[in-house]
Formats: structure tokens, C-alpha cells, sequence
């Protein structure tokens, strides 16, 4: 007997797949589920029932289920692309990334639908994320640019890529993704914010601040406030009172309101407190530990306090058996002022200024009766709550206090007095010695490279056809910032050849490049501190000139202290042709070899390194200005 064939009513099965599609549309998932499965039970190769259930259970959160259903829809011939994109989406869910990937991909082959091509970069993105949670960068930037090839309007993909480019330290890469965010959304706050960063990083720095201003007009002002308040100093487009503004603007925004406090001294010795974030990088602490060494603790009791264990200062301080060393490392703002309050600090001087601006808010709740800031102010800080800046007549001359929200107090020399006690390379020969033609150099950080320093550096270059540049810093070890750099070199007209680039090595060694340096060129409206007193000691005079603020003045302050003012330009006109005339000037290699036989004699002659002075008077100061007992 033949079995019988199963009858259905096609009439009827249209009326039920109608009944599933209005519920299914007004989000009655259960409901359509079940009249999908009717349908099924009467045809259970329907294609469109089992593409529609194959959605609902994913839509369901049932994926397993989903993809079964979405299988047997596509072998029983359903619209493919359909099918193939709901299946990614599946698959996806299930974390089977390869399968969803092809799925996507077989969709795309049989159509290529918007949808389609926004779900595989959505996918993609999403292994971008979970490798860039992992700190898996080049893993993360890999997957962001798979999705970019399908859907290259994803806002959300150029943004990550651009953040996990920032994370790797390539800044050049992560310009190029946010720049391609804000095309898509000129408004987006976090997307000009990063811009902001990034752009400060390879030295665009008037362009990193205005993004930071349309950042703070769309968005949360708090972040791009201090982003300005930070970059500012090195805007060629600012004056002393922009940058007056833009750190007043943050201070009294985004600062605490200091609290009414009642001192009293304790003791007869005079209690110091020094605060940094940057104890342990001892080729910056230079002036520092000169300093605190040679304070006399019979009428001065020392307090460290700061972000660094102890055990990471591995040069440079002499511990005294009566210092305090405090670790704020893990203490809030609130927690370290209390602390700062709890030793009864009579002086407390801050040492980090904008390198580290979360931690301003700390002299804001005046811990102290009396707050100064030194080393590493370049301008003014902005708040009310510091009371003095310690500076020298040549970074801060007189008339320009009206750029202060602190008193100015004016050091003999230089504010920046030096001694280095730690390994360092023998003073070598120049090259030029050698090579016959002057290397002119730069081993400043390269935020400080902006377009326009590079343009003077390249008048300088051309003046001097035979000369040759090499610059150093971390930045440079990515081949993206390497090409930047050389880039705009060449615009100006300068071969590849006769520029030197290169990336970061230890201290010693990168102390030791200086032997391949006969002229340092000072950056500008930026110049050097640290690299500055390290060039000099390594025996290579840094060509500068006094700028229109204390950030372009700094090495001006520190060549006219160790005696080498001959070095130093009234302007920029002048410092362009005084590097033209020594590279040009047949007596300069024989005058820079015997300027670097005898530097280091004539800098410890100096005072840019009389530290018993330089003690002395700061000690003064704080007699001066702390209350009395």
C-alpha cells in the first residue's frame, strides 16, 4: 500500500505566515515564533518560514537555534543574502567570529546590501574592541581597517582605530582616523578631543588647541579645558595672556574651591615639602637633587612626597636620616593633601606644574600656608592657591608680573641650576672634525617640533648647503612620525639624506649621540630645559634665542648662566643667521673642539651649576616667605 501524501491548504498557510509577520512586526516574538512553527509543521521546508524563524530565535537571544533554522533555509533555496546576513549575525553572537565573517561575506558576494556591508564591519569591530581591551594593538588596528575596507562610514571603527593607534604610540596613524571621525561628525567630542591629543604629540600644536575648543564647545569641557591649559605655552598663535586665560579658565573651573585653614608651625626647623610625580626619572631631577641634597637639615626638615616608591630612585638623592619620604602613589587628590596637612609643611613647592595636571587640584585644598612653584612651570599656573613662582630675570623679565596669578620671585642666574651625578658618556670630539661639514641637532621631545621650528631649521639648512640634521626622541621610533618628519623637511626643500632621524635608547646611549652633534638647535616657541643642560654638558653649545614667554626663554636663562651667551640669538631672524654663519665659518670646528675640552670645567666654574649657591638661596626664600611661628 502506498503511503499517503500529506495535504496542506495553501490558502491557509499564507493566512498563517500573514498572522506571524504582523506579530512578528509589532515585536510579539513568542507569538510569531509559534505561528512560524504552525506553518513549518504544515511545510517544514518553507523558505520564507524558515528564514523568518531562523530571525525570530535569534532575535530571541536563541542562537543555536537560529542558526539550524537559517541552514536549512538556505539549502531549501531562500533568498541567500538574507539568510546569510542573519546567520553572521548569529554566528556572531555565538562567538564564532571565522564562521559569522564568511557568512557576511557570502551575503555581501550575492548582493551586497548596506546592511550586510555595516553588519561585517560592525563584526569586525567588535574583535577590534576585545583585542584593544586586551592591549592586543596591532591585533585591534588589523581588525578596525577589515571592517573600514566594507563600511567606511563606521564613525565608531575610525574613532578605536585611532585610539589603538595612540595606545602603540603612533600618533601619525592615529591623526589620520580621527581626522576621517570628525569628516563623518565634525561635532564629536571625544573624537576632537583625541584629535587634540594627538595632533600635540607630533608638534601641531595650534591645531591640537583648537580641536580641544571645539571640543569643549560640543561636549563635556572639563577634559579639553585642561587639554588647552597643558598645551598652550607652545602655541605660536598665543600670547603670555592667552595663556594667562586658558589656565585661569581651568583653575577656576575645574579646581576645588580651597577650604578655610587654620597653620601652626611646629618645631623650630623649618618643614619643606616637596611634591612630584617624577622622582624617579633622574636625568630630569638634576636641579632637584642638587637642591635637596645640600639643604641644611639642621634648620630645615625635609618632606618628599610623592607618586614614585621610594625604591624607584635608584640615583641622584642622598637620603638623609632625617627626610621624610611620603608615597602618595595611590592617594587621592583629598587623601594627599591630608597627608601634606598631617606633617605640618611650612613651605610646600611643587615640582610638576602641567606634567602632571590631575594633580593640581592638591594645592587647590591649601595643605600648606604657603605654596611655590618651581622647576617645572613654564608660565603661570593659574590658580590663586600658589602663592610664588620661582623664576629668573631672563624667563621672567620685569614688567611681565601682570602675566602671573602668583608672586614672581627672581633667582640670581639661572632658575634651572644643575649638577649631574650619575654615569654619563666622556665629552667627545666634534664630528664635524671628521666629516668636514656641521651636523646641527635636536634631542627635544617632539611636541616641540612644530611645522614652524622645522621650516626655520630648514632656512638654516639651506643657508649652509654642506650641513646635515640629526634629531632624536621617542616618537621617532615609529616609522609614521619618521615620515611625517622628513616630509615636511622636504617641502621645505631639504633631501632625505641630510636628515637623521631616530627613535629613543637608554639614557647613556642617548647621551653618547651628542659625539654626533656639533651645533644643538634650540626648538622654539618651546625650547629646552633638560635637553638643554644635557647638550652643554655633553659639550654641545644649543643655539637659542630669548622668545615673547618663559617657555621660549628657558634655554636662553641657562646658556647666559654657564657662560655661553655668545650662543644666544635676540630673535628668530638672527638665530636662523647665526647658525648659517658658524656652519659656514671655516674657524668653527677648531673652536668647538676646544669649547668641548674645556665645557664641563667651565660649566662647574658657572653658576648654571653652583648648587651650594643656588641652596643657599632658595633657603633664603623660604625664610622669607614662610609664616611666622
Amino acid at each position: 500500500m502506498r503511503p499517503m501524501k500529506l495535504q496542506y491548504n495553501s490558502a491557509n498557510l499564507g493566512h498563517m505566515l500573514k498572522r506571524a509577520l504582523e506579530h512578528h512586526q509589532a515585536g510579539r516574538l513568542e507569538e510569531a515564533a509559534r505561528e512560524y512553527d504552525a506553518v513549518l509543521r504544515e511545510k517544514p521546508n518553507h523558505r520564507e518560514a524558515l528564514y523568518l524563524r531562523g530571525t525570530v530565535a535569534h532575535q530571541s537571544g536563541d542562537e543555536e537555534s537560529a542558526v539550524a533554522l537559517l541552514r536549512k533555509a538556505i539549502a531549501s533555496g531562500a533568498n541567500q543574502e538574507k539568510c546569510y546576513n542573519v546567520l553572521g549575525l548569529a554566528l556572531g553572537a555565538l562567538g564564532r567570529i571565522d564562521e559569522a565573517v564568511a557568512a557576511f561575506e557570502r551575503a555581501m558576494a550575492m548582493g551586497g546590501d548596506p546592511g550586510v556591508r555595516a553588519n561585517l564591519g560592525n563584526l569586525h569591530r567588535q574583535q577590534g574592541d576585545a583585542h584593544q581591551h586586551a592591549g592586543r594593538f596591532a591585533e585591534a588596528i588589523e581588525a578596525y581597517r577589515r571592517g573600514l575596507e566594507v563600511n567606511p562610514g563606521d564613525i565608531q571603527a575610525w574613532y578605536a582605530c585611532g585610539c589603538a593607534e595612540a595606545s602603540r604610540e603612533e600618533p601619525v596613524a592615529a591623526i589620520e582616523c580621527l581626522r576621517k571621525a570628525v569628516e563623518l561628525d565634525p561635532n564629536w567630542a571625544p573624537a576632537l578631543h583625541n584629535l587634540g591629543k594627538n595632533l600635540f604629540e607630533t608638534g601641531l600644536v595650534d591645531e591640537a588647541i583648537d580641536c580641544m575648543r571645539r571640543a569643549a564647545e560640543t561636549g563635556p569641557p572639563e577634559m579639553s579645558r585642561a587639554g588647552i591649559a597643558v598645551m598652550i605655552p607652545g602655541s605660536s598663535k598665543s600670547d603670555n595672556q592667552a595663556i594667562l586665560e586658558a589656565r585661569q579658565s581651568f583653575a577656576e573651573n575645574d579646581l576645588p574651591r580651597a577650604p578655610v585653614r587654620t597653620y601652626v608651625r611646629r618645631g623650630s626647623r623649618l618643614r619643606i615639602g616637596y611634591v612630584s610625580s617624577l622622582f624617579d626619572r633622574l636625568h630630569w631631577m638634576k636641579p632637584i637633587w642638587g637642591l635637596i641634597n645640600r639643604h641644611d637639615r639642621e634648620h630645615f626638615e625635609i618632606h618628599l612626597f610623592s607618586d614614585t616608591p621610594e625604591s624607584s630612585i635608584t640615583e641622584g638623592y642622598r637620603r638623609h636620616a632625617a627626610d621624610r619620604f611620603h608615597d602618595i602613589t595611590r592617594l587621592s587628590n583629598e587623601r594627599a593633601a591630608a597627608e601634606i596637612e598631617a606633617a605640618g609643611i611650612d613651605v610646600l613647592v611643587d615640582l610638576n606644574a602641567y606634567s602632571r595636571a590631575s594633580r593640581l587640584a592638591v594645592y587647590a585644598l591649601r595643605p600648606a600656608p604657603v605654596i611655590v612653584g618651581w622647576f617645572n612651570f613654564f608660565a603661570t599656573s593659574g590658580m590663586r592657591s600658589i602663592d610664588y613662582l620661582i623664576g629668573d630675570a631672563e624667563v621672567i623679565p620685569p614688567g611681565e608680573e601682570q602675566f602671573y596669578t602668583e608672586k614672581i620671585i627672581r633667582v640670581p642666574g639661572t632658575y634651572l641650576t644643575f649638577e649631574v651625578t650619575y654615569p654619563v658618556p666622556a665629552v667627545g670630539d666634534p664630528p664635524c672634525l671628521a666629516k668636514g661639514r656641521i651636523t646641527f641637532g635636536s634631542l627635544a621631545t617632539q611636541y616641540k617640533l612644530s611645522p614652524e621650528v622645522i621650516a626655520a631649521w630648514a632656512r638654516i639648512l639651506r643657508g649652509a648647503p654642506e650641513s646635515a640634521i640629526f634629531l632624536k626622541n621617542l616618537a621617532l621610533k615609529s616609522e609614521g612620525c619618521r615620515r611625517y618628519v622628513r616630509e615636511l623637511f622636504v617641502r621645505e626643500g631639504i633631501a632625505p639624506e641630510r636628515v637623521r632621524l631616530e627613535g629613543p635608547s637608554t639614557h647613556y646611549d642617548f647621551l653618547g649621540r651628542y659625539d654626533e652633534i656639533d651645533l644643538g638647535l634650540d626648538p622654539f616657541p618651546y625650547s629646552g630645559g633638560t635637553t638643554t643642560s644635557e647638550a652643554i654638558w655633553q659639550g654641545v653649545p644649543v643655539i637659542s634665542f630669548s622668545g615673547d614667554r618663559w617657555a621660549a626663554r628657558t634655554s636662553a636663562s641657562i646658556m647666559r648662566a654657564a657662560g655661553l651667551g655668545e650662543f644666544v640669538a635676540p630673535g628668530l631672524e638672527e638665530y636662523v643667521a647665526l647658525a648659517v654663519t658658524l656652519a659656514k665659518d671655516p674657524a668653527t670646528p677648531g673652536k668647538l673642539a676646544e669649547l668641548r675640552r674645556g665645557m664641563r670645567d667651565r660649566l662647574k666654574a658657572s653658576s648654571a651649576c653652583d648648587m651650594d649657591g643656588f641652596a643657599r638661596t632658595m633657603e633664603r626664600i623660604y625664610g622669607e616667605i614662610a609664616q611666622p611661628s
